[in-house]
């Protein structure tokens, strides 16, 4: 069981019988009244986002979730193709809802991680940051800083996203998932 103010960004806890991460969470004190840890959560089966505030009294438990190696295989019309990493033969799609935004940055035959809840693949836990290669890059002109000094570029996976304008085609950039951002050059 997890106090009050130990529900921290990152964790998963259950709340009404479901898993839910949290992903922020702030302790305050509203004059003189006790602490409220008021926090936003993410259900992990539905991705349905909820603000609750947890009390002094509070206890929550932590969600017991598994997490396996698998293989990410293709996406086709919307449906991501999963294959388990030691039996090919066990391939399974997850619905776009409990992959989120990370999935655009993972290229075919990422290993990622599955987390399992009561026996289901309830989400995958992304590396924070991924190598890609940047496929489509507009040419900089020089001065052109008006735009805050960046440019759309395309990736290897087809995800768009700003970047510096010294950022050439053919360059490998290290991508940060959470944030889908550009974070630094890798060659």
């Amino acid at each position: 069981m997890l106090e009050y103010n130990e529900i921290t960004p990152r964790r998963y806890i259950i709340v009404d019988k479901e898993p839910y991460e949290v992903i922020e969470a702030h302790v305050f004190r509203k004059q003189q009244r006790k602490p409220v840890n008021a926090t936003k959560l993410r259900n992990l089966i539905t991705g349905n986002i909820k603000e609750i505030s947890f009390h002094v009294s509070d206890k929550v438990e932590e969600a017991e979730l598994e997490t396996k190696q698998v293989k990410f295989l293709y996406t086709n019309r919307g449906e991501y193709w999963f294959v388990e990493k030691d039996d090919a033969s066990k391939r399974f799609q997850i619905g776009t809802a409990l992959l989120g935004d990370p999935i655009n940055f993972m290229k075919a035959n990422s290993l990622v991680d599955a987390l399992i809840f009561k026996e289901k693949i309830i989400g995958i836990k992304y590396p924070i940051k991924v190598e890609l290669k940047v496929v489509e890059a507009p040419p900089a002109v020089k001065g052109d800083t008006a735009k805050g000094g960046s440019k759309q570029i395309k990736l290897e996976t087809g995800a768009t996203i700003n970047a510096p304008l010294f950022i050439n085609e053919g360059d490998i950039i290290r991508v940060n998932t959470e944030t889908g951002e550009y974070a630094e050059r890798a060659s």
